[in-house]
């Protein structure tokens, strides 16, 4: 490793700084474009020293653990060239695939911050907090399993308030006998809702303690590896007109802003299509969407989860004034919804996991349905699967780009597809 000077040119797809030089590219983090950095290289990487010549788009950033922790790339730039820059991850994906559409601005959608996060829990020589010299409990470091221990992080919405703490106080009972942990955390409307995994097997001793620490801490529920410590009240969010108890550990959109946002893209493409009667939600999770658009038409939902589509299908018998809704429980990358089974649909929505929906996508191509809405967290996979369906005869109307991951380089977006 070596000590350099370098003139940062661009920034790469995930927020590091690149300075081209005549070896090829070497990837410095926290930095911008135009800056004049030293740092300490080893081939195509650096460790950012000090900055020589800062970006007039620089600006000092929220939380004294950038640098340290892995979790957000972008807090130094400024909001403006940020959202250009994230605009343009979307645009840059699109034009490579050989798609041109409309891309809207980018919609922010960060919201009161983040209402889920998945804190890690590490054995520790000495870096933890005064006190908890043993233990570090917060955020994994940048490109590295060690963590960065940490009592406060800015972007976490208020509803996560006392999250820290609990996972603190729950990893100080399991840690000293146990594998490394993580303890996933939800902000739901009764409460905070833990699932912890990488414990292993526990004796009834340790789930009594365990017991004793949610209920100090006034968890709504406490479960390890989905198994119930205990619940003083389910965990529910409101969607649309439904409430859902919340499976442990269950996907969800990350921030409440950003839910809202994707779920209004939806119903407003729903509602210019007018007319529509009957919709399918393909990787319908607990039913974000689906719940949303059975307020206007019938909906099957399709989830590989069955504790998912359990409290799907929960949720739709205590709701009221929704037309039907079923919730199916299907692996939609082994057995897509065939084109055949589409008929007569109105409307498919298809919100994959980050590795898109190819085999779905091939199946939506050679549909019939007049109305498609996919949405993704990945640009690249997005337009790998939107090329499927303009090449069987769809039309990409637009595309709307989704901020709820702020300072990070990933970007949720909204695609709408008429046939």
């Amino acid at each position: 490793m070596k000590v350099v000077t370098l003139d940062i040119d661009r920034l790469g797809h995930r927020g590091d700084g690149i300075a081209d030089t005549p070896e090829g590219p070497v990837f410095v983090p926290l930095t911008l474009p135009g800056e004049r950095v030293e740092v300490a290289r080893e081939q195509e990487r650096a460790r950012l020293l000090a900055i020589r010549t800062p970006s007039p788009e620089r600006v000092e950033p929220i939380c004294p653990h950038v640098g340290l922790c892995g979790g957000c790339a972008l807090q130094h730039w400024a909001p403006a060239p940020y959202e250009t820059w994230k605009r343009s991850l979307v645009v840059e994906a699109l034009a490579r695939a050989g798609l041109a559409t409309e891309v809207a601005p980018l919609l922010p959608a960060h919201g009161d911050g983040r209402r889920r996060a998945t804190f890690h829990a590490r054995g520790t020589g000495g870096s933890a907090p005064k006190g908890r010299d043993t233990l570090a409990v917060g955020f994994a470091g940048r490109r590295s399993h060690a963590v960065v221990a940490i009592d406060a992080c800015p972007i976490l919405a208020p509803g996560l308030d006392g999250a820290l703490a609990a996972a603190w106080a729950v990893a100080q009972e399991l840690v000293p006998l146990a594998k490394p942990l993580d303890l996933q955390v939800t902000a739901t409307e009764t409460g905070l809702d833990m699932d912890v995994r990488g414990s292993g097997p526990l004796k009834p001793d340790r789930v009594a303690a365990l017991a004793q620490i949610a209920g100090a801490h006034r968890l709504a529920r406490l479960t390890r590896h989905g198994e119930l410590v205990l619940q003083r009240e389910p965990p529910l969010l409101t969607m649309g007109r439904a409430r859902v108890a919340l499976p442990p550990g269950s996907f969800l959109q990350a921030t409440a802003a950003g839910e809202a946002a994707l779920a209004r893209l939806v119903m407003a493409a729903v509602d210019d299509a007018r007319g529509a009667a009957r919709a399918v939600d393909l990787f319908s999770g607990v039913g974000t969407f689906a719940l949303r658009l059975a307020e206007r038409v019938r909906v099957t939902a399709y989830e590989s989860s069955a504790p998912a589509i359990e409290a799907l299908n929960k949720a739709v018998r205590g709701a009221a004034g929704l037309k039907p809704l079923a919730g199916e429980v299907r692996d939609l990358f082994r057995r897509p919804l065939l084109a055949q089974e589409m008929k007569g649909v109105d409307v498919a929505v298809f919100d994959p996991p980050r590795q898109g929906a190819e085999a779905q996508a091939r199946e939506l191509a050679a549909s019939a349905v007049p109305l498609v809405i996919g949405v993704s967290c990945d640009p690249v996979t997005f337009a790998r699967d939107a090329q499927i369906l303009t090449e069987g005869g769809y039309r990409l109307e637009r595309v709307t780009p989704v901020d709820q991951f702020l300072y990070s380089s990933h970007v949720e977006l909204v695609g709408v597809f008429l046939r």
